[in-house]
């Protein structure tokens, strides 16, 4: 559980990355800690990218129905102009941003702003994604969450997508990915030839 750092006697900014695959709960534990925030009477903003509008237009929304007032933005420059006066910034579906969003979050946290990013570390290629690796590499805090892989019960780490769909930027529901483990994500398409008694994976799949 993360919990919230303190600083006595000074005023100081930092970032804070939530990561994971699909369906890992990034959007939940982002929704966790604004409301958190809001709860200790902090002035909280809400940002995404506005081509996500798979839930809803304005909210940021959980796979798991919980959701947030947010503000849908083109641009990471954007964060500069809508957060004046902001004491926590939250950023949802990151891996969708500009590759500036790493430059224009330490700007906010420069500010003395806490600055609250969630997104995919991996596209469904498995390689990193968008300016995620980026704010990994600056943010002060990482919480790396896991989903769990259907097929085999261990910790999921990569998001393997069921459709042909080639684009990289493909707006995610069950149905079009879901999360595996490393191993189950390389075994890829054999998956599906599983015996459906014996949960045995054909012999050249091994």
């Amino acid at each position: 559980m993360f919990l919230e750092p303190h600083f006595k006697g000074q005023r100081s900014g930092w970032i804070e990355v939530i990561c994971g695959s699909m369906f890992s709960g990034k959007t939940e534990e982002l929704i966790r800690r604004l409301k958190r925030a809001r709860i200790a009477n902090l002035k909280v903003e809400i940002f995404k990218p506005k081509i996500d509008t798979r839930f809803h237009e304005t909210q940021v929304v959980s796979h798991d129905a919980n959701a947030i007032a947010s503000t849908p933005i083109d641009h990471s420059s954007d964060l500069l102009k809508l957060t004046e006066g902001v004491s926590v910034v939250g950023i949802d579906e990151a891996q969708f941003f500009d590759t500036e969003l790493t430059v224009h979050c330490q700007q906010l946290a420069l500010r003395g702003m806490r600055v609250i990013v969630a997104g995919l570390d991996m596209d469904f290629r498995g390689q990193p994604f968008g300016p995620i690796p980026h704010l990994l590499a600056v943010a002060e805090y990482i919480t790396k969450v896991h989903a769990i892989c259907p097929h085999c019960g261990n910790l999921a780490t990569h998001s393997y997508r069921l459709s042909k769909e080639e684009s990289t930027v493909l707006l995610g529901e069950k149905g079009q990915y879901e999360p595996r483990c490393r191993t189950c994500y390389h075994l890829g398409g054999a998956l599906d030839q599983r015996h459906p008694d014996l949960n045995i994976l054909p012999e050249d799949a091994m």
